[in-house]
């Protein structure tokens, strides 16, 4: 099946965003919104304390890491982020509407990570799992390289 994923950086993902809190029963507030938007515009993963940083300089007073580690498991935990466990950074999930257990590409080189969707690699990771005994919870998919622009392609 076919459908759409708001543009990166667009008012739609915003609003998508917002929407997916609301339905969880959880408010949207300037704090949430500002990170939010930090992720959202940041052309990397970025740590709790890169945001922690940006965030208080947007908002004109210190924003606790703490505080920012809270809203960003808020963020992973109703899919509006991802967490890269190599880099203990997070992105912003540009499809929050689907769940996806998303690859990550993560370039050695330049730091950067694209992210891919293989519905059909993590039912088997999940199979395999379970034929073990084990409960997969969250995977962490990663794969750790060199991206295109850094290979010279």
């Amino acid at each position: 099946m076919t459908h759409a994923h708001p543009a990166p950086g667009s008012h739609e993902l915003v609003e998508a965003a917002r929407a997916t809190l609301a339905a969880g029963g959880v408010q949207w507030t300037e704090l949430r919104a500002q990170i939010f938007a930090v992720l959202v515009e940041s052309a990397h993963a970025v740590s709790a304390y890169d945001v922690s940083e940006q965030v208080s300089f947007r908002m004109g007073r210190r924003i606790a890491a703490n505080s920012v580690y809270r809203i960003l498991d808020l963020f992973v935990t109703h899919n509006l982020a991802k967490r890269v466990e190599s880099r203990n950074a997070y992105v912003a999930n540009v499809h929050p509407a689907c769940r996806h257990d998303c690859i990550f590409l993560v370039c050695e080189a330049c730091g950067g990570i694209e992210h891919l969707d293989d519905d059909r690699l993590g039912a088997e990771m999940r199979a395999r799992a379970a034929d073990l005994g084990f409960l997969a919870k969250r995977p962490a998919l990663e794969l750790i390289g060199q991206c295109r622009r850094c290979r010279g392609l």
